[in-house]
């Protein structure tokens, strides 16, 4: 009896994976395995526009704009996932945004960026709205930010 409690356990760790490796096939391929995980609350709802070719229409605006510049990009941006609803954004250049408050800072400015389009301009929404409610109104349902080696961290968006 004791050997097969035994099997049974080790079978089920060795199958056993974190929450938040679960069901991403991405891990490991463009980022490690993310450490943390936070839930953004949005205040924003979901364009009913929203669809895959919107959101990698987005992802490809803004790498495009980046392309653009006199300086090479320090990030990639793209859109992963069944219906592109995983944004994925992976630091390009060697220690840079490899911690959180780094990360955090980048996607501060992406808030930045967001603040003066359009979109949040003629809903009169740029002081109070965010990258990740930009993000929820595309209808991107999590972001994974790395620094490409090391660092990994998950924003979930509700």
């Amino acid at each position: 009896m004791f050997r097969l409690g035994f099997i049974v356990i080790v079978v089920c760790l060795t199958f056993y994976s974190s929450p938040s490796a679960a069901g991403d096939r991405h891990a490991e391929y463009y980022y490690p395995t993310p450490e943390t995980e936070e839930t953004y609350k949005a205040r924003a709802q979901t364009l009913e526009e929203s669809s895959r070719r919107s959101r990698i229409a987005f992802v490809t605006g803004l790498t495009n704009r980046m392309l653009k510049n006199a300086y090479a990009p320090e990030f990639a941006i793209f859109a992963k996932g069944e219906q592109a609803e995983k944004l994925i954004i992976i630091s390009v250049k060697a220690d840079t945004y490899n911690t959180i408050y780094r990360m955090r800072a980048l996607l501060a400015t992406l808030t930045a960026v967001a603040r003066v389009t359009p979109l949040f301009k003629e809903g009169a929404v740029q002081d109070f709205f965010t990258f990740f409610d930009l993000c929820k109104m595309l209808g991107f349902q999590r972001i994974t930010v790395s620094d490409g080696r090391d660092f990994a961290h998950r924003i979930i968006i509700e």
